[in-house]
């Protein structure tokens, strides 16, 4: 099977080794004549960026980079990010990385034109109809690790610093306009990331298969998704230069961020909180949260994971698949409490109360209380 395609759905996805060449193109497929390259701090001096600006420099579309970006990205960078823009006059944005780089360049891409205050947009209800369309520039998207999947989401996720809170702010037309999938991006990742961010596309998947919303389309993404992450996300661990594992995995990674528009549950509305106050990697913090969450969720999920058991090939339905997860988080290093991850003397009070306000609660199939998810946070220290 060739690993190499153009997809549209659910945008313009460029997939394949070798196509980061075509960032050039894909900038004038948007319609941008002068983008902003935004990266985080530790991708800006490594080769991968420079070559990428050097293809937009040689093809006359300068090598402007913008990489004042947290690993958890926050408002603080969201407004030194649109004084560059505005200042100057940029035209587009090139979303470069992992999902702290991608998030915010959306959002600095989405601000861009807007004279409403950052925090008018959150998710929430009708809110993003506020938004001017014609002040939103065009985005292409190039991912450098295989986890969130922003690359083809329509939010992204950014830190209120004064509230402590991860909020997610989104937009139809924050979905970029041309994605660029390179598996060869990838292989420069540490095993650690490897295995943080491809738990964090597995836990796309397996919350979306959760989620008590209708649409089949995302179910059928959402399984596959999962045995693609199964399969290889082990490879790709052990040997980083693995092409055909990387590629997969970036696969999987859009795919749970496609799949979660069914919908995600308890696992981002506990870790949520938890990485904008503690300031832990989201991606190894669902790791950590997804066996609790689907002990929590058993009454309501253990007839569909049975399903999906069958389909990956594990034996024992529900009961086996929650030790694959635990074998699986045990064999990437993922470790078994908020503790071991780092979470010390936290405020459960106030970890339940913005996890009962993260947006993700919507998707969970059992119904969380300040009761239960206050008990959730504590099994997991």
């Amino acid at each position: 099977m060739s690993l190499v395609a153009n997809w549209s759905y659910p945008t313009a996805v460029r997939f394949g080794a070798g196509r980061i060449s075509e960032l050039a193109n894909a900038c004038r497929a948007a319609g941008m004549t002068r983008p902003l390259l935004v990266t985080d701090r530790g991708l800006a001096g490594l080769p991968i960026t420079a070559a990428a600006l050097d293809l937009l420099d040689e093809a006359g579309l300068g090598r402007a980079i913008f990489s004042d970006v947290d690993a958890n990205p926050s408002d603080r960078n969201v407004t030194e990010g649109l004084r560059v823009i505005r200042e100057g006059g940029f035209d587009g944005v090139v979303a470069f990385g992992g999902g702290s780089g991608l998030d915010l360049g959306k959002t600095l891409a989405f601000m861009a034109g807007q004279t409403r205050p950052l925090w008018d947009f959150e998710d929430i209800g009708d809110w993003w109809t506020r938004a001017d369309p014609a002040g939103i520039l065009p985005i292409v998207a190039v991912p450098t690790t295989a986890g969130t999947g922003s690359e083809v989401g329509r939010a992204g996720v950014i830190t209120n610093e004064q509230a402590g809170e991860k909020k997610i702010i989104f937009h139809p037309k924050m979905l970029p306009a041309q994605v660029i999938c390179d598996p060869e991006l990838t292989v420069g990742m540490p095993p650690a990331i490897t295995a943080g961010t491809g738990l964090d596309a597995f836990a796309h998947c397996v919350e979306a298969y959760s989620s008590p919303h209708y649409h089949p389309m995302s179910q059928g993404i959402a399984l596959e998704g999962m045995r693609l992450v199964k399969d290889y996300l082990p490879r790709a661990y052990a040997d980083g230069s693995d092409i055909e594992a990387r590629a997969q995995m970036m696969s999987a990674a859009a795919m749970g961020a496609t799949a979660f528009q069914k919908g995600l549950g308890a696992i981002h509305a506990l870790s949520h909180p938890i990485g904008a106050v503690h300031h832990t990697h989201h991606g190894t913090t669902n790791a950590v949260c997804m066996p609790a969450v689907l002990q929590f969720n058993r009454p309501a999920i253990a007839d569909r994971f049975d399903m999906a058991a069958a389909y990956l090939g594990i034996a024992g339905g529900f009961d086996g698949f929650c030790r694959f997860v635990d074998d699986l988080n045990d064999q990437l290093g993922i470790p078994r409490t908020l503790t071991e991850l780092g979470v010390h003397s936290p405020d459960i009070a106030s970890l339940t109360a913005a996890a009962l306000r993260d947006p993700s609660v919507g998707g969970n199939p059992v119904d969380m209380t300040v009761e239960n998810t206050t008990a959730l946070f504590e099994a997991l220290l």
